[in-house]
């Protein structure tokens, strides 16, 4: 059996994840020493792929080869939360941002469930283990914690941080497997 490669990298910083803000379709913030560093650790790379928006984008160019737009990879619809902050809606939805952190059905945004985000990233990583290869795959926060969730079954959906620029790389021979590689590790495959 051929196995499957998954590496996923959260965009870079935008000034909305600085605010505590839901995002919008921001740019990230110029990081050139970043890029260097990621497009010398990913030299190879044989698929690319980013979501539809700005920020996956900017941070996938930091790569230098082609990059595939897969919107299956697109951030959560967070409805009119877009470019809200959770200050303000502390403040003044309360019960609608308890509902949407305590029920993966909830979608008092009017966009998409967390449920709905967990069906279309399970449907995704079924075709990544269809695909043998190596896969990097430039994304959001939400679709990671997501993706990390599917793998390991689990319910923590808001207990997990992702950092801008996290990498998280799963494998699949039969099963998913979740390997944190150390930046020292350049090399390895």
């Amino acid at each position: 059996m051929l196995s499957s490669r998954l590496t996923l990298i959260c965009h870079a910083r935008t000034v909305a994840q600085k605010l505590a803000r839901f995002p919008t379709n921001e740019p990230v913030e110029d990081s050139a020493a970043a890029s260097d560093a990621f497009r010398a650790r990913f030299a190879g790379t044989r698929r690319l792929i980013c979501g539809p928006e700005l920020r996956t984008r900017q941070t996938a160019a930091w790569f230098g080869v082609d990059v595939q737009v897969d919107e299956a990879l697109r951030d959560c619809d967070w409805g009119r939360w877009h470019g809200q902050s959770i200050k303000d809606l502390q403040a003044n939805e309360a019960a609608a941002l308890h509902a949407w952190l305590t029920d993966p059905e909830a979608t008092p945004h009017g966009g998409e469930s967390l449920r709905q985000l967990a069906e279309r990233v399970a449907t995704w990583l079924e075709t990544v283990a269809a695909t043998p290869g190596h896969v990097v795959a430039v994304t959001h926060p939400h679709f990671v914690r997501t993706a990390l969730m599917q793998v390991l079954e689990g319910a923590a959906l808001t207990a997990i941080d992702v950092e801008p620029l996290s990498i998280i790389e799963l494998r699949f021979n039969g099963t998913w497997r979740l390997r944190l590689p150390g930046m020292d590790q350049q090399g390895a495959t």
